[in-house]
């Protein structure tokens, strides 16, 4: 009988679970979460319709491939999205607040240059209301059960990832990657730092215990098996794009842009306008990285679909923008929740700018994928300025496969872009550190399994590649 991996890729807009063979993906099942949106700039999730998901999409690729129990579990997520359960229970006590939540901006922002400049040191991390710690303070003040089952030592917190662990095995535990963005894990020494609870007032045994990205994380009564790989969606991307080796960077677009570049085993945090982050712990070594974030990627165009009627079908998109001879002056800054790396604006919003009279749909369209990738080039000069060399730069995410997105990519950075052999390469991911916790792979063979021959090319002039990045830069400051 074939022996198979069961993998979660819980996301911020959808959970699917795949099933993996040793050689490919033979099946998916996925649903869609439902946002909630309860005031402006705020963002929720429930937590149990998360799990329910993915409990009923992995009995269902389970039963439909006459799978009884798979060899290991993988779980990679969207990371920063904080959760607040009951110990005893594992019931959620409110909505989960999702990473691109702003509720906790101002309290991050009355943060003194102390806290902020400790923050940087041990976390790697630039304060923001981004990262976890600030809406774990916000649960503990604002909703009474949490200060009354923290009395009593039942309360938990964490990301995702932590919360289905806990609900499969019982176990409250997470990974380095998903503990490095809650800006309480102090990430030379991989554990929970004093300094930083004490800062936000947050208990420590409310928190999970910290292992690395291949541990053996708890068996799973209900699928018959072991939890074998937990990594933070951006870091399992990493790993699925075969962004393995110092200056190799990856980009996603998703819901979010993000961008990551291999640090190796330097922890340096001197890049002052982006993050340092673990980017994996695998087989007793971890590895960081430099991110840079952008909070709306796909999210625009999703925006522009579904909220403005600009387009019916993704799939004519890419035609649309290529209809026009050049931008003709439309930029779209997609700051809908704020501007992250290397601004970091939280009051920041979206806006077109230089629209007229014979701006069209195609105009906004192209707009805003040039959005994408103007962001994008703004983040890869920032990982340079610090002195690390962007190599081979790979893309995934629903948006690397828009042509004209990864060509316009390729012309902005002035680099040659490789579409990722995996459109989604997070679950990849999460299934090769499984593969390489069940001594199924070694860390060597990752870049000849996600090897891809699909590359873009530029083919700007340097004097049109300045013009439209000029002209995007005087958009970013009516945002």
């Amino acid at each position: 009988m074939k022996k198979y991996i069961l993998a979660i890729d819980e996301g911020t807009t959808s959970a699917r679970c795949v099933l993996f063979d040793g050689k490919e993906i033979v099946d998916s099942e996925g649903q869609k979460i439902t946002q909630h949106y309860p005031r402006p700039a705020w963002v929720e999730q429930d937590a149990e319709q998360i799990f329910d998901i993915v409990k009923k999409c992995a009995k269902k690729i389970l039963r439909r491939n006459n799978v009884d129990a798979p060899i290991g579990i993988a779980i990679t997520n969207q990371r920063e999205t904080v959760v607040a359960w009951d110990r005893r229970t594992g019931k959620p006590i409110c909505n989960a607040i999702v990473w691109q939540d702003r509720r906790t901006a101002n309290m991050v922002a009355r943060l003194g240059k102390d806290a902020c400049k400790l923050i940087k040191q041990k976390c790697g991390l630039i304060a923001n209301a981004y990262f976890c710690a600030s809406k774990m303070k916000w649960i503990l003040q604002n909703v009474p059960l949490a200060r009354k089952l923290a009395r009593t030592h039942n309360l938990c917190f964490g990301t995702i990832d932590s919360f289905l662990a806990f609900r499969l095995t019982g176990n409250h535990v997470t990974d380095t990657t998903n503990a490095s963005r809650t800006m309480l894990m102090d990430i030379h020494t991989l554990s929970w730092d004093d300094q930083l609870l004490d800062l936000f007032k947050i208990p420590k045994d409310s928190l999970p215990q910290i292992c690395a990205c291949d541990a053996n994380f708890g068996y799973c009564k209900l699928f018959k098996a072991n939890i074998v790989a937990m990594i933070g969606d951006q870091q399992s991307s990493m790993i699925g794009q075969g962004a393995i080796l110092e200056g190799d960077t990856k980009v996603t677009y998703g819901t979010g842009g993000f961008v990551l570049s291999n640090l190796g085993k330097n922890d340096k945090t001197t890049f002052p306008n982006l993050l340092t982050t673990v980017a994996s712990t695998i087989d007793g070594q971890t590895q960081y990285a430099v991110e840079g974030s952008i909070y709306s990627a796909c999210s625009g165009l999703n925006f522009l679909k579904d909220n403005l009627g600009q387009f019916e079908s993704f799939s004519k998109i890419s035609d649309m923008a290529n209809s026009l001879p050049g931008n003709e002056g439309v930029y779209f800054v997609p700051a809908f929740t704020g501007l992250g790396a290397p601004y970091w604006k939280d009051n920041a919003r979206a806006c077109f700018v230089g629209m007229t009279y014979s701006t069209t749909k195609a105009h906004l369209v192209r707009a805003c994928m040039e959005g994408m990738a103007y962001n994008t080039k703004t983040l890869v000069d920032e990982i340079k300025k610090g002195g690390t060399n962007c190599n081979d730069i790979s893309v995934d995410g629903g948006g690397s496969q828009n042509p004209f997105l990864l060509q316009f990519l390729a012309d902005c950075l002035n680099h040659k872009v490789v579409k990722s052999k995996f459109t989604e390469s997070t679950v990849m991911g999460a299934i090769l550190v499984a593969m390489m916790s069940l001594g199924l792979m070694k860390k060597e063979g990752i870049k000849k399994f996600t090897h891809s021959s699909q590359e873009y090319v530029p083919k700007m002039s340097e004097q049109e590649r300045r013009k439209n990045y000029d002209g995007w830069k005087k958009a970013v400051s009516k945002a």
